[in-house]
């Protein structure tokens, strides 16, 4: 086998380069984009979620003990035996982490609601009353 030699131009070129790096770079953002959209449309999935399971713990602690719990017993009523109620048989969520939304607060829990026995929000991501799209709150 005879080797041939390389030619001068050979490689590639510092235009070529920049090129390459410059589409990978708008490729990367845009994917992290998407991504990030992903992301925030989950965490809003999984808020829902998570009011779905306290109140269906909350229809269970009502069987239980006769009422929804107090504004003051808090849904920290739903995973520990406030005082005074025998007949909790609880507790009626995993544990106190089932009690905070994907962006780390705690569901604020309202006794009496506007519009029934009781209203559960979550802020959303901008963690403020109102907002919209990813930052709009999460209520019953």
């Amino acid at each position: 086998m005879r080797h041939r030699p390389l030619a001068k131009d050979a490689g590639l070129t510092l235009l070529e380069l920049l090129v390459v790096i410059t589409i990978l770079v708008v490729l990367t953002v845009a994917i992290g984009t998407v991504a990030l959209n992903y992301l925030d449309r989950a965490k809003g999935d999984a808020a829902r979620l998570q009011l779905n399971q306290i109140e269906a713990g909350l229809d269970l602690y009502r069987l239980d003990i006769g009422r929804y719990p107090t504004e003051s017993e808090g849904l920290e009523a739903l995973f520990e035996r406030p005082a005074g109620l025998d007949t909790w048989r609880g507790p009626y969520v995993k544990n106190a982490e089932a009690l905070v939304d994907p962006w780390q607060e705690a569901f604020i829990f309202r006794a009496p609601g506007q519009d029934g026995p009781y209203d559960l929000t979550s802020y959303g991501a901008d963690k403020t009353e109102g907002g919209e799209g990813d930052a709009a709150d999460i209520t019953n």
